[in-house]
């Protein structure tokens, strides 16, 4: 992932799985926008660094996957609009789709993945 705190976009691999597209949000103010506002996302957003995200505002259910700092999954769950979910020890990035995306990507527990950015505007 990197030490940059650099938003962009990029590409999230999941062994066995499909080639993800992913905006990544690493400035203070992405990473408290995240995906309020919205009403779904193509493909996902990671959050870095962080060990928790909260659903209050949101519009539609998401699936939450915490990633340690290797990009191995340590947890997925579904959270609801209003909800505030507990930080995760160990955690060091959040990705977040719509409900049911991880399951059909193969993201569980366990799964390690890959993240290339795209190269900034201008490059």
């Amino acid at each position: 992932m990197g030490r940059s705190r650099r938003d962009g976009t990029g590409t999230l691999a999941v062994p066995e799985g499909p080639a993800v597209p992913v905006e990544v949000a690493a400035s203070y103010r992405a990473r408290r926008r995240g995906l309020l506002g919205r009403d779904g996302i193509a493909g996902a957003m990671m959050l870095t660094p962080a060990n928790s995200v909260h659903t209050l505002g949101m519009r539609f259910p998401i699936d939450v996957a915490y990633l340690d700092r290797r990009l191995r999954v340590l947890a997925v769950v579904t959270m609801r609009p209003g909800r505030l979910g507990l930080p995760r020890p160990r955690a060091r990035h959040v990705l977040e789709a719509e409900a049911g995306a991880m399951a059909r990507w193969g993201v569980r527990p366990g799964t390690r993945l890959t993240l290339t950015a795209d190269p900034p505007p201008g490059a």
